[in-house]
């Protein structure tokens, strides 16, 4: 996939100054924005019209941007996660909830969960996102809460265009449903692929 900088710095330059954007992933379209920015995370929030309660996705380019999170893990269960990153392109996405060991995650991400839903992906387009942002972003799926995930950029323009502040243009992964959700604690599949 070839990589259009200049719209990426432009996301990454709306994403630092508190604004929604809207960029394709593994699966389908998501929303994001500045985690650490509450005002931006509720903008998000309203637009979506999902509740705070529920929590949202920090999406990284490495492991080095959750970094923050991972080092309190044991040895195995980071092994495990970048295990479970790597091979992402075989297996499909998938997020992992991590403990906020030392509650450095804002409540409007975390929402009433204990756990942090983190994923690295292996789009190309996200990755350079993060990478341009200098760590992770908020990702949700672009729809309004309820409705089916949004597959194609016309259907994000006619459901949420309007209210964005800017659409990263590019193609959606190969994957056929969003990421799988596991516990890490547990092992449990709150999500399957």
């Amino acid at each position: 996939m070839r990589i259009n900088e200049l719209a990426v710095s432009q996301a990454a330059s709306v994403v630092h100054s508190g604004g929604i954007i809207a960029y394709p992933t593994e699966a389908v379209w998501g929303l994001g924005c500045d985690p650490d920015n509450e005002q931006a995370c509720f903008d998000l929030l309203q637009i979506k019209q999902r509740p705070v309660e529920k929590g949202m996705i920090l999406v990284a380019a490495s492991t080095d941007q959750l970094d923050f999170l991972l080092k309190m893990l044991s040895t195995s269960e980071q092994q495990q996660l970048a295990r479970a990153w790597q091979h992402q392109a075989e297996s499909g996405p998938v997020t992992f909830l991590v403990p906020d060991l030392a509650s450095q995650v804002p409540l409007w991400i975390k929402g009433q969960h204990p756990a942090v839903a983190v994923r690295v992906s292996s789009h190309p387009l996200v990755k350079a996102l993060c990478e341009r942002v200098g760590g992770p972003v908020v990702s949700t799926s672009a729809n309004l809460a309820g409705r089916p995930a949004v597959r194609t950029r016309v259907q994000l323009e006619k459901q949420l265009g309007h209210k964005l502040d800017f659409i990263l243009p590019g193609s959606l992964g190969g994957a056929a449903k969003p990421s799988k959700i596991i516990d890490l604690a547990s092992g449990r599949v709150m999500r399957a692929d």
